[in-house]
């Protein structure tokens, strides 16, 4: 089997798809946190379709040898990787493969092998770029008129990762809505004490905030000095948007040491068990 230099701490990782790629990405990401330490040299093989392409790229993967993960659904590809693989001593893990026979033996029903289903354009796709449309047009607090076709609401001061965590959301399918809070501001009437919608607002420690919001002045050159990270201020601030949250119900999520995907399953949790008590009470 070919090793690399471990004195060097330095791989190569390969990354063979049949499709876009997108789920051998997440699943080498997830599993490439866990070593830190260690330096990977990613390469992507995307859209593969024919033997003949397999066995071009299997003489780039010789240039520089390392692990192989891979999704591929066609067995004549597959055996092609395979072959060659254990013939250059270079490991080969297929992601899909044991996932597809548990399912198989489960159902009891083939697979179709067909690569890139997940992709299809069907309902759900457009219902997905349905919602990423609507939440680029509320988003900061615009197009207020229409707030009740939402989703979700998002509520929070300024810097609590609201754009972000929206368009998150939308990629999953929900219409996300994200309006500021701004103190002696009013929010918007369709926010008013009568809306059947869900609301979450996002919060996060004064000194984290301080901290991002003067990075943020600095990136764009502009000047500290101003009670937009003032600590006190921003307290206050902070201490005004939850006491907000609580006179109207909203669940508040505090962002300071969440990702944004970490804050988006809060925000699920929570919305569906909003919508499993409103169907209770219905």
């Amino acid at each position: 089997m070919i090793r690399p230099n471990k004195s060097k701490n330095s791989f190569h990782l390969h990354l063979v798809s049949d499709s876009t790629g997108e789920t051998l990405e997440s699943m080498a990401a997830a599993a490439l946190a866990q070593f830190e330490q260690v330096d990977v040299n990613k390469h992507f093989w995307p859209m593969i379709r024919t033997p003949r392409q397999m066995e071009r790229i299997m003489q780039d993967i010789e240039e520089a040898p390392g692990l192989i993960m891979y999704t591929l659904v066609n067995d004549d590809i597959r055996r092609v990787l395979s072959k060659k693989s254990k013939k250059l001593g270079i490991p080969s893990i297929s992601i899909l493969t044991p996932v597809i026979d548990a399912f198989h033996q489960y159902f009891g029903v083939e697979a179709h092998a067909l690569p890139g289903r997940q992709h299809a354009l069907n309902a759900k796709y457009f219902e997905r770029i349905e919602a990423l449309d609507y939440t680029l047009t509320h988003d900061d607090g615009q197009a207020t008129q229409d707030l009740r076709d939402a989703d979700i609401i998002l509520v929070g001061v300024s810097r609590t990762s609201k754009t972000p965590t929206s368009i998150y959301l939308a990629n999953k399918g929900f219409r996300t809505a994200n309006v500021p809070f701004v103190p002696e501001c009013p929010l918007p009437e369709d926010l008013g004490s009568d809306l059947d919608g869900f609301v979450v607002g996002l919060t996060i420690t004064p000194d984290r905030l301080v901290q991002i919001r003067a990075n943020r002045l600095r990136a764009i050159n502009h000047d500290t000095d101003t009670d937009y990270v003032d600590i006190d201020a921003v307290k206050q601030e902070i201490a005004a948007c939850r006491r907000l949250c609580s006179d109207h119900g909203w669940p508040v999520i505090d962002v300071t040491r969440r990702s944004i995907e970490e804050t988006a399953a809060a925000i699920l949790n929570h919305y569906h068990a909003w919508q499993e008590e409103k169907q209770k009470n219905a």
